[in-house]
C-alpha cells in the first residue's frame, strides 16, 4: 500500500480523495482502511500542501542552536501570506542534530544554516528562485571497528558458511556481552538463539529509523561502514535461518539509504546476497523500506505493523517479536548499530572486543554529541570512557567558553544530569545507578545560561507531538503534561502541580504500552530532582533567570 500512495503523492502532491477510491478498488482494501494508515503518518498529505511547506526542526539540538529565532523571523517576515502560498510550521527532528539547526523546505532538508541564511533562503524561493542544491560532502573515515580497508570483504559470512557453526556463533555473541545498542540493551546474542529456536518462516529486521532527538549515529554508520551493517543481517539469517532481511529506514535519510542500496546492489552483484550466498546453499534476499514517518515507528512492534501495512500503533507485548514478529513469524529486530558490532566480533572475536573497551568495560560506542558544543558529531569511543571526555576531548568543548550547566546522556529519554556528574562514565550500569540511561549514546549539552525547566517542556513537547496516540495514558498524559510545564513558564503554576505530576509519572510510566509513555516523565523529573532551585525559581518567584520564560506564551 505504501509504494502505491508514495506515487499517488508523487503525481499530485497530496492524497486526492478519488485516488484512495481507485486504489481501493484495485487492492481490494476498504477505502476507510487505506485512510486511517494514509491519515496516520506525517508524510502522506490528505490535502493541497501549499506553494512552499517550510517545517523548522524544534527539537533538543536545534532548540539550542539558534531554531525559535529561524523560525520566529520567517513567520514574521511571512506574517499575511496568504496559506495557500506558504506555511511555516514546527517539525520533529530531522536526524541532522550535529549540523543543527535544520529546516525543511518542501521536503528537501538543509542544515547548518544561520537564521539570517535560513531566511534569506526561503525569500529567494518565494521570489521565483529555485532552492539550491543540498552539498554532500562523504568521505569514508577509518574506524577500528571496521575489520576491513575500503570494500567490506564479507569474510565473516565466508568462515560462518565453512563452519557452519550456528551455535558456536551464538555462543561468541553471549561472551562478548553484546546487548542491544538502540537503547533497550536486550541480550543480542539471546535475542538470535531464540529465533533460532523458534519454528516457522524467519525474517531479520534492522531498525535504522533512529528519530528521537540527538540521535544520529546510526546514519553516520551507514555512510561509513553499510558492509558491516549488511554482514552483520546476513550472519543473523544464517544463524537462525532466516531467508529475507528488511533495512527499515527513516523518511529523512536519503544519503544513507543510497550508500546502502550501492553496496545491496554490489552485494547481489558478487554473490553475496541472493538465492545463494557465496554458492551455498544458503539463500538471504536484502532490501530496503522508507519509512512513512513518524517517531513511534522506531518502536519495534510497531515498526512491524508499518512494514505489514498498517499504523504505527505498538502492539501489546507479550508475546515478544523474538517469536510472533513480522507476520506473526520469529524475527530478529537489531539497530544498525548492534548488526555493525556484531559483525565485527563474530570475525575478529570476543577478546578483540572487550580488549576496546576502558576502565572494566567492553567495546566500542558510537555516541552523537550535539547542542552546545564546539564541535557537534558522531564519535567513535570505548565504552568506559567519561562524559567529560566526551564533551571537551572529542567534542571540543562547550561552546563559546561557557561552563557546563547540564548533559542528556540520551537525548530526552535520558533526562537531565547537572554538570557535577560529568565525570560519570559511559557505563550502562553506572548510568543507570545515577538514575538515567546510556541508551542511543545521543548526548545533548546544555551551557550555563539555558533554562532547564523549557529544555524539560522542549523534551517533553517532543514526545506529545509524536505519541501515537492508541493508549490513554500516553495520549492525553502526554498533552498533560505539556499544558502543565507551560503554565510554569509563563506565570500560572498552582498548589496543586505537584501532586498532579507525580501521579502524571506514575499512570504513564506504568499503564502505557510502550517506552515512549513509559518514559516521557523522565526530562521533567530530572529537572526537578536536579535542578530544584530552577523550579523553586519559577514557582515561587515567577522568575527565568536565563530571560526565557514569562514572555506570555502560550
Amino acid at each position: 500500500m505504501f509504494e502505491e500512495l508514495r506515487a499517488i503523492q508523487r503525481r499530485f502532491g497530496y492524497l486526492p480523495a478519488d485516488q484512495l477510491y481507485d486504489l481501493s478498488a484495485k487492492l481490494k482494501i476498504p477505502v476507510n482502511q487505506i485512510h486511517s494508515v494514509a491519515s496516520f503518518y506525517p508524510h502522506f498529505n490528505l490535502a493541497p500542501p501549499p506553494k512552499f511547506d517550510v517545517r523548522v526542526c524544534a527539537d533538543m539540538s536545534c532548540h539550542l542552536r539558534g531554531a525559535c529565532e529561524l523560525r520566529e523571523g520567517l513567520k514574521q517576515a511571512f506574517q499575511g501570506a496568504p496559506e495557500t502560498e506558504i506555511s511555516i510550521r514546527d517539525a520533529s527532528c530531522f536526524g541532522r542534530c550535529d549540523a543543527a539547526p535544520v529546516i525543511s523546505v518542501n521536503d528537501t532538508i538543509y542544515s547548518g544554516l544561520t537564521p539570517e541564511q535560513g531566511m534569506g533562503m526561503v525569500r529567494a524561493a518565494t521570489s521565483g528562485q529555485p532552492l539550491p542544491p543540498v552539498l554532500r560532502e562523504h568521505n569514508r573515515q577509518a574506524l577500528s571497528t571496521d575489520p576491513y580497508r575500503g570494500a567490506g570483504e564479507y569474510l565473516g559470512v565466508r568462515y560462518l558458511l565453512e563452519s557452519q557453526d550456528f551455535s558456536g556463533a551464538i555462543a561468541i555473541l553471549k561472551a562478548s556481552g553484546l546487548k542491544g545498542l538502540g537503547g533497550a540493551g536486550f541480550p543480542t546474542g539471546l535475542k538470535w538463539e531464540i529465533v533460532r529456536n523458534a519454528p516457522g518462516q524467519k525474517y531479520i529486521v534492522c531498525n535504522a529509523d533512529e528519530s528521537e532527538p540527538g540521535t544520529i549515529k546510526d546514519r553516520f554508520i551507514m555512510e561509513h561502514m553499510p558492509h558491516l551493517v549488511i554482514e552483520g543481517m546476513i550472519l543473523a539469517g544464517l544463524v537462525t535461518g532466516a531467508k529475507t532481511g528488511i533495512i527499515y529506514i527513516r523518511h529523512e535519510y536519503d544519503e544513507p539509504k543510497e550508500v546502502l542500496q550501492r553496496e545491496i546492489d554490489r552485494c547481489y552483484a558478487n554473490g553475496v546476497l541472493g538465492p545463494q550466498v557465496f554458492g551455498s546453499q544458503s539463500p538471504f534476499n536484502l532490501s530496503i523500506f522508507v519509512s512513512p514517518g513518524g517517531y513511534i515507528c522506531g518502536e519495534e512492534s510497531a515498526l512491524l505493523e508499518a512494514l505489514e501495512g498498517r499504523r504505527a500503533e505498538p502492539r501489546n507485548k507479550p508475546p515478544f517479536p523474538g517469536t510472533n514478529g513480522l507476520y506473526n513469524m520469529p524475527t530478529v529486530i537489531n539497530n544498525v548499530e548492534t548488526f555493525t558490532f556484531a559483525a565485527a566480533i563474530l570475525l575478529r572475536g570476543v577478546d578483540w572486543y572487550k580488549s576496546q573497551g576502558r576502565n572494566g568495560m567492553a567495546g566500542l560506542k558510537f555516541v552523537g554529541i550535539s547542542g552546545d558544543v564546539e564541535r557537534p558529531g558522531v564519535f567513535e569511543v570505548p565504552m568506559g570512557i567519561s562524559y567529560s571526555e566526551l564533551i571537551y576531548r572529542y567534542a571540543r568543548g562547550v561552546s563559546g567558553n561557557r561552563r557546563l550547566l547540564a548533559f542528556a546522556p540520551s537525548g530526552p529519554s535520558s533526562g537531565y544530569l547537572p554538570a557535577e556528574m560529568v565525570n560519570l562514565a559511559l557505563d550502562f550500569n553506572a548510568v543507570a545507578a545515577a538514575g538515567s540511561m546510556v541508551g542511543s549514546g545521543a548526548v545533548v549539552v546544555c551551557a550555563e545560561g539555558r533554562c532547564m525547566l523549557d529544555m524539560a517542556l522542549n523534551a517533553v513537547r517532543f514526545f506529545r507531538n509524536e505519541s501515537c496516540g492508541k493508549c490513554v495514558p500516553c495520549r492525553v498524559g502526554s498533552q498533560k503534561l505539556v499544558s502543565l510545564l507551560t503554565n510554569w513558564t509563563i506565570g500560572r503554576s498552582s498548589a496543586s502541580d505537584r501532586q498532579t505530576l507525580e501521579d502524571l509519572f506514575q499512570a504513564t510510566r506504568m499503564a502505557s504500552i510502550c517506552g515512549l509513555g513509559q518514559i516521557m516523565h523522565a526530562p521533567i523529573a530530572s529537572v526537578i530532582k536536579h535542578f530544584p532551585d530552577v523550579i523553586e525559581e519559577h514557582l515561587g518567584r515567577r522568575q527565568c533567570s536565563a530571560g526565557v520564560c514569562f514572555r506570555g506564551q502560550a
